[in-house]
């Protein structure tokens, strides 16, 4: 099992492409932790700003019926995507995993497949 800071710090290091990861309790909008990002992009804000895609897209959900449970979200832009990954189990309720991939440099078949190991052995 790994903590926060751990599960962020092998998401940068063992993702390729990764140039930021977070933490984030989609309730709140508050990112409980982050690692990466720049100057020019604060993931302070793109993780409160990440919750309201969450929440819309739940709430799209429960209008449908739709039972199934989100794993991830993909957005795409011209240079990066960007991944939230809600953590299952009952430790993680309310969070998402959220990070930003180069897409010149990034595999994402195989950063979809290791998030899903990391937030899979992280324990909050």
């Amino acid at each position: 099992m790994a903590n926060t800071e751990i599960a962020l710090k092998e998401a940068l290091a063992s993702i390729e492409g990764a140039t930021g990861v977070a933490l984030v309790d989609y309730t709140s909008g508050m990112a409980l932790g982050t690692m990466g990002g720049s100057k020019d992009f604060d993931l302070n804000v793109a993780a409160a700003g990440n919750t309201d895609v969450i929440r819309a897209k739940m709430r799209t959900m429960e209008h449908l019926g739709l039972k199934a449970e989100i794993q991830d979200i993909l957005i795409t832009l011209s240079d990066q995507y960007h991944l939230i990954r809600l953590v299952g189990g009952r430790s993680g309720n309310g969070l998402f995993l959220y990070l930003v991939l180069d897409a010149k440099r990034a595999n994402l078949a195989m950063a979809r497949h290791q998030l899903r190991r990391i937030e899979e052995a992280l324990e909050v």
